[in-house]
């Protein structure tokens, strides 16, 4: 650990100075010891005992607790303005939890005993701890509750044309009643009252790294600080801010992706932790659906964000143009997923909720889906409006005059489909070869491996592949086999997948439920139905009821951790009808339509200024 200077300065970051005295916070940080952390460096090792409390003032260090063979039971990352060791010094006793910088870091070290007699003297520094341990407590029982908000966010730009990216995000947090700052290389920037500004270029020359921390320390009052540069900057500096920074953008496009492998490769080499908190920024062209194909860019950024700067076509406006919103929720710590779950041709219903959700002013972040959730999702997530989906299903799945004329001719007409491999075709129509990580809003589909017996959830890959192993029902079509798994209908079990989005980090889910509700019918036998009159139904019939009645008790597995579950009534209409799909869909819009209101008010307790109108102006 090397030792090094500003102790002030760096407290003045922390949370723990809030509401201090000048004098105060100097007696505070004078008594501390400052130290620094390379990446990898242990602060603790399991197992020993610590005499120290640790304010953590700069970068990001892994805390896990571990069994007695030393295998990780679950961990939490230390960031800037947490703390580590009051529990643990104030027991006296070992603990089995590592600490690790995952980054070069600095914090703010104290002899246990003097911590005690500072918050004794400094009552506020000592509320300021307790405050800390309580939001760790909460954090441990709520995971999925509000995210502690990035302070420091570094953007940068792989050419001109995402500038604009900077000025439209302050804009919008000015509109949610934050005070950023900026440093940037633009000489375009100008200062404003609302956003102090300072160039990071002064007399020709860049500033130093001190310089650069000693404004943010300045700034330390702001809730948000942008570092906006240009991609080129020299590796030296850009790993600079990138090692400040609790998010990094890196906006770029199909022309300079492979320049971002390249710099982040040159970034991340100085410290692979950084991993987690770089985002990639895809800036699409007018009508360009999806991003390019960069599998390189999946193992060195932990999310990306599509955004067009353009007017898209009609059809796939909202996905791009709530881009920008995506991103707003990801600097305010909200992340909102959407569950979708299977149920045939009544699973169309999820095409009015999502099109409820997106009129109500409510951005959806992330879609999991199961089955024909799976389906509508993708379908959805790729930039399709969902009108115009709805008109599409209904056009492509009405079977001919030769099925119409035949009993039970929806039915044979799905096995046709099915047993002929139709549905790539039609779904290609508008997906193409596109694969999931390209499609402008994150999606999961779920499917089940009959070769290993476990789910398996996709998020990368073929799209149209992802849809037609969640879709694929067993009796009706023969499993889909490929690199060592025989792929079947993900409904078997996991119909609704909201504890999958909670898994990637959402932090409030909306579950829709079409088999929630189930008519006490079948093949035209209900439960006073005389046994002279039973009658008995068709294999088909018989294969998707019993789907139906499965997905309706597997429910309560995957929707659990959802915080609203939306339940259209689709009893009416039969699971081969997609060619009704129209209806289908306007059910499940009037179902959100009355559960929005709710939706609003909830998502406002986790964060009410970016949901302020959620549900308000609903049509």
């Amino acid at each position: 650990m090397e030792i090094t200077s500003d102790k002030l300065l760096l407290f003045k970051s922390h949370e723990c100075s809030q509401g201090l005295s000048e004098e105060a916070m100097k007696e505070i940080s004078d008594a501390a010891e400052l130290v620094r952390c390379d990446s990898g460096e242990y602060v603790h090792r399991a197992n020993e005992r610590t005499q120290f409390v640790y304010l953590v003032v700069h970068g990001r260090l892994r805390q896990s607790l571990v069994d007695l063979h030393g295998h990780e039971l679950l961990h939490r990352f230390l960031t800037r303005g947490t703390q580590f060791g009051v529990l643990s010094a104030a027991q006296a006793e070992p603990i089995p939890v590592n600490v690790i910088a995952q980054e070069p870091s600095a914090l703010l070290r104290f002899e246990f005993e003097q911590a005690r007699t500072l918050t004794r003297k400094h009552g506020t520094f000592g509320l300021n701890i307790t405050k800390l341990l309580a939001n760790m407590v909460r954090e441990t029982l709520l995971p999925a509750g509000p995210r502690k908000k990035a302070a420091l966010v570094a953007v940068f730009h792989e050419s001109p044309a995402s500038r604009p990216l900077t000025p439209r995000l302050i804009g919008r947090l000015l509109e949610l009643g934050e005070s950023p700052r900026v440093l940037s290389d633009d000489p375009k920037w100008e200062a404003t009252d609302e956003v102090p500004f300072r160039p990071l270029i002064e007399d020709g020359r860049p500033l130093s790294r001190e310089d650069v921390r000693r404004q943010i320390n300045v700034w330390s009052d702001s809730q948000r600080v942008f570092m906006d540069v240009d991609a080129s900057l020299d590796p030296i500096n850009a790993a600079m801010l990138a090692e400040f920074s609790d998010q990094v953008f890196w906006c770029t496009d199909d022309e300079h992706w492979e320049s971002t492998v390249y710099r982040l490769k040159s970034v991340e080499a100085r410290a692979p932790g950084w991993r987690d908190k770089i985002n990639v920024v895809w800036c699409l062209d007018d009508g360009q659906r999806v991003s390019p194909l960069a599998p390189e860019l999946e193992d060195l950024a932990a999310r990306d964000f599509k955004v067009s700067f353009s007017t898209s076509p009609g059809s796939q406006e909202p996905a791009l143009s709530n881009g920008f919103e995506r991103v707003i929720h990801q600097l305010r710590g909200v992340r909102v997923g959407v569950a979708l779950g299977g149920g045939a041709a009544r699973g169309m219903a999820h095409l009015g909720v999502l099109k409820a959700l997106e009129q109500s002013g409510i951005v959806v972040d992330m879609i999991a889906g199961t089955s024909a959730g799976a389906m509508a999702g993708t379908i959805y997530a790729s930039g399709m409006g969902a009108d115009y989906s709805i008109e599409r299903f209904v056009a492509d799945l009405t079977p001919g005059w030769l099925f119409k004329s035949i009993p039970g001719g929806s039915y044979w007409y799905l096995l046709y489909k099915y047993r002929t491999g139709q549905f790539d075709p039609m779904l290609r129509k508008y997906l193409g070869d596109a694969h999931l990580e390209q499609l402008p809003i994150p999606l999961h589909s779920i499917t089940v491996d009959l070769v290993s017996g476990k789910p398996v959830v996709r998020d990368q890959g073929d799209a149209v592949h992802s849809i037609l192993d969640s879709i694929n029902l067993p009796v009706l079509s023969t499993p889909n086999c490929r690199e060592g798994q025989a792929l079947v209908d993900g409904g078997l079990v996991n119909n609704i997948p909201a504890d999958v989005l909670v898994s990637r980090g959402c932090n409030f889910v909306i579950a829709v439920s079409v088999t929630a509700k189930m008519e006490q019918e079948f093949a035209g036998n209900r439960p006073d139905t005389p046994q002279s009159q039973m009658r008995s139904p068709w294999t088909l019939q018989t294969v998707m009821r019993g789907f139906l009645v499965q997905s309706a008790n597997m429910n309560s597995i995957g929707e659990q951790p959802a915080d609203i579950v939306i339940q259209p009534d689709v009893t009416a209409f039969d699971l081969s009808e997609f060619s009704r799909t129209d209806e289908i869909a306007a059910v499940g819009e009037a179902a959100a339509k009355q559960e929005i209101p709710k939706i609003g008010e909830l998502l406002r307790q986790l964060d009410k200024n970016v949901f302020a109108d959620a549900g308000k102006n609903l049509t």
